[in-house]
């Protein structure tokens, strides 16, 4: 419980990222995620090294489609972190439209598998956050990494070691976020203005 409870997200990450076999195991816990149908939606794209600059190019391209007004300031900022993070995981979302696993669920199996990929990273010593943006639902940029329409990305890890202090925040009390259910409506704290 402590390591799952001392677990943040940091894009505050230096070299080493992790070795191909260190990856290996962190994917396999990946593959434990909820799979309703065992459609197995979840794919990865390990971004390293020279390909990170070229990543970081294709960023910017598929930005500038979204909006031709971008400002330079985004743009200069997308392209450090995408050319200097130690590593990069594109996560792919292969999508079965016509199956009768909804989509929904599929994405939700990704998105489990995904949450389990940071959670192998803190067990393992290495740190990560998952970023996203306009640029998830750029098909063409979709495309340009192996998912072409109806698959989807679901957005990067950026991923090392923590470097710095340690960034501990403050997390809400489950309480909040916690009702039980009589036969009636339920309230929740969290959402009290």
């Amino acid at each position: 419980m402590e390591m799952l409870l001392s677990r943040a997200s940091t894009d505050h990450l230096a070299e080493p990222a992790p070795s191909a076999a260190q990856l290996s195991d962190i994917l396999a816990a990946a593959m434990r995620a909820p799979d309703h149908g065992k459609l197995r939606p979840w794919r990865y794209v390990v971004i390293e090294g020279e390909a990170r600059p070229l990543m970081a190019e294709r960023i910017i391209a598929s930005m500038q489609r979204i909006d031709a007004d971008v400002p330079d300031a985004k743009i200069t900022k997308r392209r450090q972190r995408f050319s200097t993070m130690p590593m990069i995981l594109a996560l792919g979302m292969h999508l079965r439209p016509e199956h009768k696993i909804p989509l929904w669920e599929q994405e939700m199996a990704v998105a489990a598998a995904t949450m389990n990929v940071l959670n192998a990273l803190h067990a393992t010593g290495f740190g990560g956050v998952w970023v996203s943006g306009d640029v998830v639902d750029d098909p063409v940029l979709a495309a340009e990494l192996g998912f072409p329409a109806p698959h989807k990305l679901a957005g990067f890890l950026f991923i090392g070691t923590p470097s710095g202090k340690p960034i501990s925040p403050r997390r809400p009390d489950p309480a909040d976020f916690t009702a039980y259910w009589t036969g009636t409506p339920v309230t929740f704290a969290a959402d009290k203005d």
